[in-house]
């Protein structure tokens, strides 16, 4: 071994010549949730990536891979347990390193059923794992899209089970079993999407039981999914970081939503811009910023008040005058 990131948790070792049955059951991490990570300033780059070495030493379960992008440089791609896992090593990083980092939004590992024979012969299976955006095969190629998914377990009390269904039902949930507990509480169990629960399920969950619900889940496989990439532009021009691997359905309302966000987050220019969201040539929602305009009424409203200044002064003086003119008759 020439680097100590060859040696895995779970290895046997055993004398030359002389192996030995390797412990049964064991099973590596699996990393469920990815993102890509960049340094602020490319100066820190090789201070981010000894950072990042040394963390890794004492949590073989993040995965590190290296990633590079137009609009924000050299990085790694890292896959992480989950989206706690993934805030605890970033703070990790913050705290014991001073390093702060662009994080990109987390995705979950799809799969891609090949159908095209050049494409089979260049990735050597039928079957490919897709952990980025820029990696989502074109649909021509494809004979179908597996999107990872997961047995989740909730117990609430009966009184939020109306809330919670609705809830799991937005997250394209299908209920498996529904159980009363005791007189109080009630057991569901849906197969959730993993996609659909990774970001906010949990904190909407608590929102919608005032904290009393309690929310487990276990890796169930893939499932066949209608997938597609939709990509943001800024005045026609494609942004890789912002772009998202959705379920069709969910398509409309992502990207207005993420078009919403973007002209409330960009910064207004002296020239307009164009935010769309498009799947593939089609373009689903669109927002535009404004640009900043030259004010020409300033100046007529800046003389109109100098006009207005001078009549006073002219009236004060004609009163004056008067007054003046009273005094001597």
């Amino acid at each position: 071994m020439k680097e100590v990131t060859e040696a895995q948790i779970g290895d046997t070792l055993f004398l030359y010549k002389q192996p030995v049955e390797p412990l049964p059951g064991f099973k590596s991490a699996k990393p469920m949730v990815f993102a890509g990570m960049y340094p602020i300033d490319q100066t820190e780059y090789n201070n981010l990536k000894s950072a990042l070495e040394r963390l890794t030493l004492n949590d073989s379960s993040v995965t590190v891979h290296r990633d590079s992008s137009l609009a924000l440089g050299a990085g790694w791609r890292l896959g992480f347990l989950g989206l706690l896992h993934m805030e605890v090593f970033n703070q990790r990083l913050e705290q014991e390193y001073n390093i702060s980092v662009i994080l990109t939004a987390p995705t979950v590992p799809y799969k891609a059923v090949l159908s095209s024979a050049k494409l089979i012969k260049e990735y050597g299976k039928e079957q490919i794992t897709i952990i980025s955006p820029a990696q989502f095969p074109d649909k021509l190629s494809v004979s179908e899209y597996l999107e990872p998914t997961v047995l989740g377990t909730i117990v609430t009390p009966h009184e939020y089970i109306g809330k919670i269904i609705t809830l799991c039902q937005d997250r394209r949930a299908v209920q498996k079993d529904m159980l009363y507990i005791d007189e109080n509480r009630v057991m569901l169990k849906y197969l959730f999407p993993l996609n659909e629960i990774v970001v906010d399920f949990y904190d909407a969950l608590k929102s919608l039981s005032s904290g009393y619900a309690s929310f487990d889940y276990e890796d169930a496989g893939y499932q066949s999914a209608d997938l597609i990439k939709m990509d943001i532009l800024l005045n026609g021009n494609p942004v890789e970081e912002l772009a998202t691997i959705i379920h069709n359905d969910k398509a409309y309302a992502a990207g207005k939503l993420l078009c919403e966000r973007l002209k409330e987050t960009i910064p207004r220019q002296l020239f307009e811009i164009a935010i769309q969201a498009a799947i593939g040539k089609k373009i689903i929602a669109r927002e535009t910023l404004k640009p900043y305009r030259k004010n020409v009424v300033a100046k007529c409203v800046i003389w109109w008040r100098h006009y207005k200044k001078n009549e006073a002064f002219k009236k004060a003086s004609r009163r004056q005058e008067i007054n003046e003119k009273n005094r001597q008759c």
